[in-house]
């Protein structure tokens, strides 16, 4: 991780605060640059990230001489942006208000910014400006008597609420504000039914901390890369809407691959594939209701046997995801277009069905016949096998989303092969014999065809396609997934030669042949991880390390992974946060240990870190005094 150290090259130099509702990206000056309201998938209420003059913003302005840093509250997801100068201290502690609850979660539609007073007479102004429906027409600010309203009147009607304990004409007309205490504001989608003051507004705070040291300390402990494994943690369990259990795949949309071209995609959707390996992790990890929740999605996303399985979905089981461009709004860096909705998802990808599988087997292996809709999953695995002993010969658009080739993927099918073998050992944990007997020899039949016609010999390495003669990274994960031995020496060569063509300064690329948009030009930053686990798995484990050690300073100053880097700047790039990076970093860091800690350790570790979760309280309480 960089230690808070902030390189202007990384470009995406920002926090995330979110609740499982929505999330907000908070620049490291402390500025509100995105920000969809009321949910993740809404349109936006500050999206200056993706046009700095239409986009709209909320930002704390100081002078020059002020020095500003950026740091999380440990093991929560609450960003403190500190700033410190000669004439006075304070912080801007961003969240937004998350705990438990008789009846389940509070985790409203909201933002709270609590600026703590920490000395002296620090002044500064606000920006607040926000711009709704992603500032496609005018948005109109009114004072009134509790709150500043923010709404629109062309177009589709929008608006949001400022409560604030600053004078609402301060605000508005960007005024010096002279800090003599602690104050507040909270942006709000819904009008507030209660009072809000400073005491309503501490208690949020507190509460949403508490609720994160908890959840974080009862993940489970590792003795090294432990910081590293929690922030990715916390960055999975924000990804995760509340109301259905479904995970998006990062925060943003439209944040290009390559700055300047048209690689810009929606990711606040549910992909199968990036959910269900996140879901693996986080059994990892013992946050077993996380898994279960997202099942419970599944089974309510597709619940006729006949139905195809999509592979995304919207955060409420949504199966039409237009895609469309807003055209008014320059993109990020100018790359446009600007893109809401998602057309991959009418695209045949044949890989879903071995995630989602192998994610039903753990939820059989771990919790038996007496987990929650049992017979539900086992109809959704009989019906997924059913799919794949249909169609697993046939051509797909593979794990990358080609948008116009259609091939013979070799991952796509090594994880048909996963999906029936998954599926047979779950026949056998549930002692169907005939069902058992029958999906393994077809997985033999899967894996004999991968074997024959996946592997090239000039190239001594197995090849994105059957028709092709170029490598992908996907292919690492043949090993992992249980498809090939480790040490076969066929996977030890695709390890080598994909390596030797892939790997670029430490950082690899997916594939290197054209698709649909050019060549590709930017490292996608889940295969470095796949690259190293592959190393460390062949007994490159020194090669491994060296590579792991390098990615962990690629992250930005928070510990926070985008979906791309580029190789010379090492800029971030791509949607952000990512959870495919985040849980490809957990996963690759647990490989590199070797193997988890014994029970007995864990359990040692967790005692000794209620203690520092006690201490952290202590500190928060002295704070607020």
């Amino acid at each position: 991780m960089n230690n808070g150290i902030i390189n202007p090259l990384k470009g995406l130099n920002y926090g995330v605060v979110g609740n499982g509702i929505s999330a907000a990206l908070i620049s490291h000056e402390g500025n509100v640059d995105f920000l969809c309201l009321p949910h993740f998938n809404s349109h936006g209420v500050f999206a200056s990230l993706l046009d700095k003059e239409k986009g709209g913003t909320f930002k704390i302005i100081v002078s020059s001489d002020y020095s500003i840093s950026q740091r999380y509250l440990r093991n929560t997801n609450i960003l403190v942006t500190e700033y410190r100068s000669a004439e006075g201290n304070f912080n801007v502690i961003d969240l937004m208000p998350r705990h438990k609850t008789p009846d389940g979660h509070h985790c409203p539609s909201e933002l709270i910014r609590y600026i703590k007073y920490k000395g002296g007479k620090p002044r500064f102004r606000v920006m607040y400006s926000p711009q709704l429906g992603f500032g496609q027409h005018p948005t109109h600010n009114e004072s009134k008597k509790k709150f500043i309203k923010s709404y629109t009147e062309t177009g589709t009607y929008e608006s949001i609420y400022l409560y604030s304990s600053i004078d609402h004409q301060k605000i508005l007309n960007s005024e010096e504000i002279l800090l003599e205490k602690d104050e507040y504001f909270d942006i709000s989608y819904n009008q507030k039914i209660l009072n809000v003051c400073m005491d309503s507004i501490y208690l949020e705070y507190y509460k949403t901390k508490v609720y994160w040291l908890d959840w974080a300390n009862r993940t489970v402990s590792f003795k090294k890369y432990n910081d590293e494994i929690i922030r990715s943690a916390l960055v999975l369990k924000l990804l995760t809407f509340q109301k259905t259990g479904a995970i998006i795949a990062a925060v943003t949309t439209s944040l290009p691959e390559t700055v300047g071209e048209e690689r810009n995609w929606d990711y606040r959707f549910c992909w199968i594939r990036d959910a269900s390996m996140i879901i693996q992790v986080l059994f990892q990890l013992r946050h077993y209701d996380v898994a279960q929740r997202f099942l419970q999605f599944i089974i309510n996303a597709i619940p006729y046997k006949d139905e195809k399985v999509q592979i995304m979905y919207g955060i409420r089981g949504e199966k039409q995801l237009t895609e469309k461009s807003l055209d008014w709004l320059a993109g990020y860096k100018d790359s446009k277009p600007v893109r809401i909705g998602n057309g991959a998802y009418h695209q045949k990808q044949n890989d879903i069905y071995g995630v989602l599988l192998d994610v039903i087997y753990r939820n059989f292996k771990y919790f038996g016949t007496q987990v929650e809709n049992a017979e539900d999953l086992w109809t959704i695995a009989r019906s997924l096998v059913r799919t794949v002993s249909k169609n697993w010969m046939k051509e797909d658009m593979g794990i990358w989303e080609f948008r116009s080739q259609k091939r013979h993927f070799v991952f796509s099918k090594v994880l048909c092969w996963v999906a029936i073998d998954r599926g047979a050992k779950i026949a056998e944990l549930l002692d169907m014999k005939e069902y058992y007997k029958e999906w393994n020899l077809l997985a033999d039949q899967i894996k004999e065809d991968v074997l024959q016609n996946g592997w090239n010999e000039n190239l001594q390495s197995f090849t994105q396609a059957y028709e092709n003669e170029v490598l992908d990274a996907a292919n690492l994960m043949m090993a992992p997934y249980g498809f090939i031995d480790p040490k076969d020496p066929k996977y030890v060569k695709t390890v080598i030669q994909t390596e030797k063509r892939l790997c670029r300064n430490g950082l690899m690329f997916r594939y290197k042949n054209k698709d649909d948009f050019g060549m590709p030009k930017s490292s996608f930053t889940v295969c470095t991880f796949w690259l190293i686990k592959a190393l460390h798995q062949i007994g490159e484990k020194e090669k491994a390390q060296k590579y792991f050690d390098q990615i962990l300073q690629e992250s930005n100053h928070l510990g926070l992974y985008s979906e791309d880097i580029d190789f010379e700047t090492k800029e971030l790039l791509g949607n952000f946060p990512q959870g495919y990076s985040h849980l490809a970093l957990i996963d690759t860091a647990i490989t590199l240990m070797d193997n988890e800690l014994s029970a007995e350790e864990t359990m040692l570790d967790n005692l000794e870190r209620t203690q520092t979760t006690t201490d952290i309280l202590e500190d928060i309480d002295k704070e607020y005094e």
